[in-house]
């Protein structure tokens, strides 16, 4: 991971209603994407844009928190109303299929991070060209519910696969894991939790939501557990007082990738 701040929840908000706009980012999400694409009818579209083109050309009025607000555009008239607006910290890119797809929109808004979302077979097949496209991409996730209509998909066993490959692309090009996609039942908090941790054990880290109820259940899901905690000051102890690999009392073996690993857990652990 980088020397980043981790974000574990990302809240999609739709940009034609700015006023829920406005509530998201008081909801403690660690990240809110004003979505331009699928969450707003065509005839909104327009609206969508200028008012969120409103909102993040005052950040320090409409956003006073400074939560960062990344946009899920849907054309490259979203790209050039919004680039260079204050408030912009990052665009989500839907159905990127092509490493080229990412170097035209990398040049329409220089200096944005950039986050494409991988939606259909070609765009597995070519997860690591994506991830890898140009220095501004700084993660990329699946798009779940365009994959599964791709693919045939009917439950989540079908979608570990590529689940496992973008984890490996992202690793791959130096980024930071994927993020999960949204979990679409708001009310089934308890399946919600049982698929973050199916997430989790694939190497994804966080959760896209679309309600606020979601964020505390994502939280709690991808942050270490006391015990995980405990285990990882354990193994940091051990290779401060030791050199080169050892084992501890209990028989867990320490070497240079377990204290990475353990590195990373006491890290999220005190992110706030």
């Amino acid at each position: 991971m980088t020397g980043r701040p981790v974000a574990l929840t990302w809240l999609y908000v739709p940009g034609d209603r700015p006023e829920v706009v406005r509530k998201a980012l008081g909801s403690g999400a660690d990240v809110v994407i004003v979505d331009l694409e699928d969450a707003v009818a065509p005839d909104r579209k327009g609206y969508a844009r200028s008012a969120t083109a409103e909102l993040l050309s005052d950040p320090v009025t409409a956003n006073p928190m400074a939560v960062p607000v990344h946009v899920r555009v849907h054309s490259e008239g979203d790209v050039k109303a919004l680039v260079g607006l204050p408030g912009l910290s990052g665009m989500r890119l839907p159905k990127i299929t092509h490493a080229a797809s990412v170097h035209h929109v990398a040049a329409l808004a220089p200096g944005v991070p950039l986050y494409p979302l991988l939606e259909s077979a070609l765009a597995i097949e070519h997860a690591y060209s994506i991830a890898g496209a140009h220095h501004a991409v700084r993660g990329v996730a699946l798009g779940e519910a365009d994959l599964r209509a791709d693919l045939g998909v009917r439950d989540d066993a079908g979608l570990d696969w590529p689940r496992s490959r973008v984890v490996i692309a992202a690793r791959a090009a130096g980024l930071d894991p994927p993020v999960m996609s949204v979990y679409p039942d708001v009310r089934d908090l308890s399946g919600l939790r049982s698929s973050c941790a199916h997430g989790r054990d694939l190497g994804l880290l966080g959760r896209a939501a679309i309600h606020p109820r979601q964020l505390p259940v994502i939280e709690r899901a991808f942050r270490p557990t006391a015990r995980e905690v405990e285990a990882a000051e354990q193994i940091m102890e051990a290779s401060r007082t030791g050199a080169g690999a050892q084992a501890l009392p209990d028989g867990r073996f320490v070497d240079a990738a377990v204290v990475a690993t353990a590195q990373r857990t006491l890290s999220l652990a005190g992110r706030r």
